[in-house]
Order: C-alpha cells, then sequence, then structure tokens
C-alpha cells in the first residue's frame, strides 16, 4: 500500500513513483540493450572481417593477380546483376575510377569482354567469358559449401527468421543506398 498523494509516505515505504520516474525495468534495460548492441557490432565485424577473407580466396581461385574488389565487379558481370559500369558502381556502392581499374584488369585477363548491347547497339555490355564462368563457379562452390556447413544444422525456420532479421538490418528493399527510405 502506498500513501495517497495527500498523506506523506511512511517511514521505511518507497514513495509513489511520479510520471516523470522510469519503471526500475526500463532503467535497467538501456546497459542490457547497449551491451547486446556492442555484441552484435562485434559479431559483425567478426564476420565481415572472415567475408572479406573468403573474397580474397575466391579471387585468388579465379586468378592469382586478381583483387577482392574485381572479383566482386566479375560475380556482378557474371550473374548479370550488373552488366555496364554504372550498374556496378551503383550495386557495389563504390567509385567510378576502381570500377573502371577493375574492368580494364578483368578485360586483360581474359575473363571479361565489353560487347554491343544487343537491345541498344549504341550501348555495350560486360559478359563473363566462358574461362571466367568456370572459374567463379569454382569459387563460389567452394564458399558455398563453407556456408553450407555451417547452416546447415540450422532450421528452416531459423534460417528464414535470420534472412529477414539481415534485411531489416540492411534495411531491406525500402531503403536507398543514399541513406534516404523510399515511400512504400
Amino acid at each position: 500500500m502506498s500513501a495517497s498523494s495527500d498523506e506523506p509516505a511512511r517511514t521505511g515505504e518507497p514513495a509513489a513513483a511520479t510520471d516523470r520516474e522510469a519503471p526500475p525495468d526500463i532503467e535497467h534495460a538501456a546497459p542490457d540493450i547497449d551491451e547486446a548492441v556492442a555484441r552484435v557490432e562485434h559479431e559483425l565485424g567478426r564476420l565481415f572481417a572472415r567475408i572479406r577473407v573468403s573474397w580474397r580466396e575466391a579471387a585468388q581461385t579465379v586468378h592469382p593477380d586478381l583483387q577482392p574488389l574485381g572479383y566482386q565487379v566479375l560475380t556482378s558481370i557474371a550473374t548479370g546483376k550488373a552488366t555496364s559500369a554504372g550498374a556496378i558502381i551503383e550495386r557495389l556502392q563504390t567509385d567510378k575510377t576502381a570500377v573502371s581499374r577493375q574492368v580494364r584488369q578483368l578485360e586483360q585477363l581474359g575473363l571479361v569482354e565489353s560487347v554491343r548491347d544487343p537491345d541498344d547497339r549504341r550501348a555495350r555490355v560486360l559478359v563473363a567469358t566462358e574461362l571466367a564462368q568456370e572459374r567463379v563457379t569454382a569459387a563460389r562452390s567452394r564458399y558455398e559449401a563453407r556456408l553450407a556447413e555451417r547452416l546447415g544444422r540450422w532450421s528452416q525456420a531459423d534460417l528464414d527468421r535470420f534472412a529477414e532479421m539481415l534485411s531489416e538490418l540492411g534495411g531491406g528493399a525500402s531503403d536507398r543506398a543514399d541513406g534516404t527510405t523510399q515511400a512504400s
């Protein structure tokens, strides 16, 4: 029992909470949330480092002189997700100079060709050579096998929820690369 607002609190009893005071569970939640967010940030850092190592290994599988960014450019072209320099720049969120340098190297290594766009004869598109397709397939199969080994013990429901959570963390389809959100 607490005292009414007209009566003083009895000795030994806590005073009644006012509207301005946070409930005790909320006061203690912030440090727990901060700790959890810090742990997620730490684990994401470890994951990103492992991904960078995987890209480097995959690039070396394709060609010993290929850099990780070159591998990303090549896989964008080989999968058809980006077949022009502009599309690659947008997809990888990198600068034009870096993409141009990587495309030039991929052409010199015989992994990419620039051909006329069949839909617009004035434009050119980038296509992966047969050699590139074979080597990207080999590199991706190694990566996919490692990933399947790690995720193979998870249930379908856990994998689906994990994919949803990653999508939410990444901003989903509604967030643009420039940080603004598209209207739904």
